[in-house]
């Protein structure tokens, strides 16, 4: 009997709402199966996209340094410059034998900051980078109701550089990059060590608050992450006892990340992303050419809603939505080699004030996330990201208050790069969002 039931199943025609029919096998949980069930495949329910923009990113504690600019001839000039606060890796002291007649015999020979790629880059490394040290004249210390900085997060500094270099990026060929420093900033340093004027973290930092890295503005080519952990300060020194010459250094490191952030910003004068409003409200996809933004960094988010859901309750006495497939599409020449997609993108719940409540979880409450098709055709047309929604849209539909859901996207590491990817609506040209709702009656 239960084989025969199956059987029917199976044979079941899948009848299509829309102008598009789905023949393909769909399988149902065996709480729906039922001889007289039919399966209605319906891809014609109204979607809507727009963009919105996050008030702020917490992007201290990310454990990255991410730092550059680049010209993003869809989301305007990206820049990043990161802050921290240094501490030394052993002692705030010179080697000595134990005796204050060492010291007299310590010189300093130079200090120079090495940054550790992490891999990660975004934009074009072909084209020259620079970068310039300043010294911050305000400590690195978050608000007193708050515990954290954000991408909008900026301290005072010095106008003085203090260390530039101007390079080609090669963040998967090389190890490091090393600035040069100023001499005489880094001879003070060594000094005030030397007298013993600076012992302890607490006389360091009222000595120097911190540094910052900021991208020279006169060219734009990519924004580059460097590993916090491994990149360092260091200060060179010799000792010379008669003939001999021993050489030393000391390494400043950055210790605790939540005295580290990056200050990312976004100038979108002149593009489609100019009149992006307030973080309550949203830019609807048919103002900016039938497309929505996602851009890690600077708070940009595609948001979808489904202002129709409710209707479908009434196809039948009885009936649910047993899974519904949303398929996103990237915009043909949006993304590149210097401009690569994401392999997968994140999806919360969020409410009509784009306040996000969770991740989106499917109905066994593992995290729903949306994987990208790699796989590409003579147009692209495959080149999409994927993922099933049918208990939020089922959900949705079954709400008794007149109060909507969202759904909210955004990119992994959201906090600490630049990533970004656009989307087309239902009304665009090539690169249509598809949702194909597969509901059931009984």
């Amino acid at each position: 009997m239960h084989k025969f039931i199956l059987m029917l199943l199976f044979g079941l025609t899948i009848v299509s709402c829309g102008t598009d029919t789905d023949a393909g096998e769909f399988v149902v949980g065996s709480d729906y199966l039922a001889v007289n069930n039919k399966i209605i495949l319906i891809d014609t329910v109204t979607v809507e996209m727009s963009t919105i923009n996050f008030d702020s990113l917490v992007t201290s504690g990310q454990n990255r340094i991410l730092v550059g600019n680049y010209d993003d001839p869809l989301f305007g000039k990206v820049k990043s410059s990161s802050y921290f606060q240094l501490h030394s890796a052993t002692t705030y002291a010179l080697t000595t034998n134990g005796s204050d007649t060492d010291a007299p015999n310590f010189v300093f020979d130079s200090i120079s900051m090495i940054l550790k790629y992490d891999r990660y880059y975004y934009g074009d490394t072909t084209k020259v980078q620079t970068f310039d040290i300043h010294r911050l004249t305000q400590r690195v210390k978050p608000n007193t109701d708050d515990s954290s900085f954000y991408n909008n997060s900026t301290l005072t500094y010095s106008p003085e550089s203090i260390g530039s270099i101007s390079y080609r990026p090669r963040p998967l060929e090389k190890d490091s990059i090393t600035i040069k420093m100023d001499g005489v900033f880094g001879d003070a340093l060594f000094q005030k060590i030397k007298k013993r004027e600076i012992t302890d973290f607490d006389n360091f930092t009222e000595y120097l608050k911190g540094l910052v890295i900021v991208p020279a503005t006169s060219n734009s080519s990519s924004v580059i992450g460097f590993d916090l952990t491994t990149s360092v300060v260091r200060m060179y020194y010799s000792k010379y006892q008669g003939d001999e010459e021993k050489s030393y250094y000391i390494d400043f490191t950055i210790t605790d990340s939540s005295v580290q952030f990056n200050s990312i910003s976004s100038d979108k004068t002149g593009t489609l992303l100019e009149n992006l409003p307030n973080s309550s409200s949203k830019l609807s996809s048919t103002l900016t050419n039938q497309q929505s933004f996602i851009q890690s960094g600077t708070g940009v988010a595609c948001r979808i809603d489904f202002p129709n859901i409710k209707q479908l309750k009434y196809i039948s006495d009885k009936g649910a939505i047993v899974d519904a497939q949303l398929i996103l599409k990237a915009v043909n020449n949006s993304y590149s080699v210097q401009y690569p997609l994401a392999d997968s993108v994140q999806v919360h719940v969020g409410d009509n004030l784009n306040r996000i409540s969770g991740t989106l979880l499917n109905s066994a409450g593992a995290a729903v996330y949306g994987v990208l098709n790699k796989k590409s055709d003579e147009f692209n047309e495959n080149v999409a990201y994927s993922f099933s929604i049918g208990t939020f849209l089922q959900k949705e539909m079954l709400k008794q208050s007149d109060s909507k859901s969202s759904l909210v996207l955004t990119l992994p590491g959201i906090s600490n790069s630049v990533d970004r990817i656009v989307l087309g609506d239902q009304k665009h040209l090539n690169n249509k969002i598809q949702l194909k709702i597969y509901y059931i009656s009984y």
